[in-house]
């Protein structure tokens, strides 16, 4: 088994960039689905938000759908890298 990526540098690609975590865990399809919804609910959200609403209220179903996807990458380099070492 190849050694795993840092968690770290996990950690900072997904927050950089979305769904960049799993492709680093290997995990390609994974990341184009919390891509896929990012976009799909912060659509959804900004489309039925009442317009005194802020841009963060707008857009809080895309944001959260990108909070756990640098969860999801960091929890996974993490454990990847626990498991390598034992």
């Amino acid at each position: 088994m190849p050694k795993p990526p840092n968690p770290y540098l996990v950690l900072v690609a997904a927050i950089l960039l979305v769904g960049s975590g799993q492709v680093w865990n290997r995990q390609p399809l994974r990341g184009m689905m919390f891509l896929f919804f990012m976009v799909l609910l912060g659509g959804f959200t900004l489309m039925t938000a009442a317009p005194e609403v802020s841009w963060v209220g707008k857009l809080s179903g895309g944001l959260f759908v990108y909070a756990m996807s640098i969860l999801d990458a960091y929890k996974t380099a993490r454990i990847r890298a626990t498991v390598w070492q034992a």
